[in-house]
């Protein structure tokens, strides 16, 4: 999914952005240091478990508050590839530069202000906290730390990043599983080496949830789909997958019900499929009851599929857009 504001009215320029900014990255206020200039594009894909985008925008200040923090819901970590520009970032109490290009973690349950100084591009990475805190325990103890890429292990992470984009797309399946493994395990290495701590490598909790998640994914489209065969492809126990999801907060029917959910989201928002109905798009994700998906999206998302889809054509035509309230869904069976 491609987003740009070279299309959108000076006047909605900024909360266009802000709100596109949103889906591939977090809730937050933007301060453009020209307003009437600014222009910013995003392209999201992702690797099975991982979200992944790629950002380019003018010279400007990104401010996550307190209250924004306190909404936040998934927990996810994000790694952050500075690929050209000049960026700042302070988080924790501590506060690096980078210039030209290097990395940084960023966590989105606590506050912190990130500044592109000038017009800069980004790969970011959203990795699931109990992925990556497996192989490197508490994140706290990275954020707002640079990882420069003149030597040793980071400029093996910035390849490998760099590429990406590019070509997840084109990568199956199974070989997603593996690569999102190596990655996680690379940035571990990468992170730990700088600070000097032992990462704790592959986790088999870590694998195994990954493993399940992409399995889910995959499945998502099969109406009436039960635990036991989420499960039983991901080669774990109901039991086991409901203690490794329980870490966010979440059991098997409630991820897969979150996940169509998001599917759908994300399929009225797309330009691309506007031809479709939402009856179409609910029965593609595996809903079976039209009634029953208007009710748990108005639950998750603060307004009907009609109402969102709306919001999103006139944001395309020039209009308004108002974000979506973002509820917390009750547990749902699949």
């Amino acid at each position: 999914m491609i987003y740009s504001t070279q299309d959108v009215h000076p006047r909605e320029k900024l909360s266009y952005w802000v709100e596109v900014a949103t889906r591939g990255y977090v809730e937050h206020d933007s301060r453009p240091q020209d307003r009437q200039a600014f222009t910013g594009n995003v392209a999201i894909t992702s690797l099975p478990g991982l979200g992944l985008s790629v950002f380019e925008a003018d010279a400007h200040q990104v401010h996550r508050s307190s209250r924004q923090t306190a909404h936040e819901e998934s927990g996810d970590l994000l790694l952050s590839a500075v690929c050209d520009g000049a960026v700042s970032l302070f988080q924790d109490g501590r506060e690096c530069l980078i210039e030209g290009k290097g990395l940084y973690l960023v966590d989105p349950t606590r506050p912190f202000e990130l500044t592109l100084r000038r017009r800069s591009s980004h790969i970011i990475v959203k990795i699931p906290r109990a992925l990556l805190e497996a192989r490197i325990g508490g994140a706290s103890e990275f954020t707002g730390r640079p990882l420069l890429t003149a030597g040793g292990l980071g400029p093996l992470v910035m390849g490998f990043l760099e590429l990406l984009p590019a070509q997840a797309e084109a990568i199956d399946h199974a070989s997603g599983m593996k690569v999102a493994e190596q990655l996680l395990d690379l940035v571990a290495l990468a992170l730990c080496s700088a600070v000097e701590k032992s990462p704790a490598l592959s986790s088999p909790r870590a694998n195994a949830l990954l493993r399940f998640k992409a399995t889910a994914e995959r499945l998502l489209i099969e109406p009436g789909l039960k635990p036991e065969r989420v499960a039983q492809e991901s080669g774990i126990s109901v039991r086991y997958a409901n203690s490794l999801l329980a870490e966010e907060g979440m059991s098997i029917e409630r991820y897969v019900a979150e996940r169509r959910l998001e599917r759908c989201r994300s399929a009225l928002e797309d330009a691309g499929q506007v031809h479709r109905s939402i009856g179409e798009i609910a029965f593609k994700w595996g809903f079976s009851d039209l009634s029953h998906f208007g009710r748990r999206f108005k639950t998750r998302y603060g307004m009907t599929p009609t109402e969102y889809r709306h919001q999103w054509q006139c944001m395309s035509t020039g209009g308004a857009l108002s974000p979506p309230r973002r509820l917390v869904s009750e547990p749902e069976t699949t």
